[in-house]
């Protein structure tokens, strides 16, 4: 399983790796501001049952 992901901020367009935290369950939903321009995103998290992740993010 890879405890990275990247998603891409929807204001600024910047890729951003973050942490998966593989205890928090397959499927995950936080806020977190975007450490390049601040604005602050939803990140989803999926982990399939191979342990493929998946994320993205919305604008919150």
């Amino acid at each position: 399983m890879n405890d990275d992901a990247q998603y891409i901020c929807d204001s600024c367009g910047e890729e951003i790796v973050i942490p998966v935290d593989l205890s928090a369950g397959f499927s995950q939903e936080y806020v977190e501001d975007c450490p390049v321009c601040c604005h602050a995103n939803i990140i989803r998290v999926e982990i399939d049952p191979t342990g493929e992740v998946s994320s993205w993010s919305e604008s919150e």
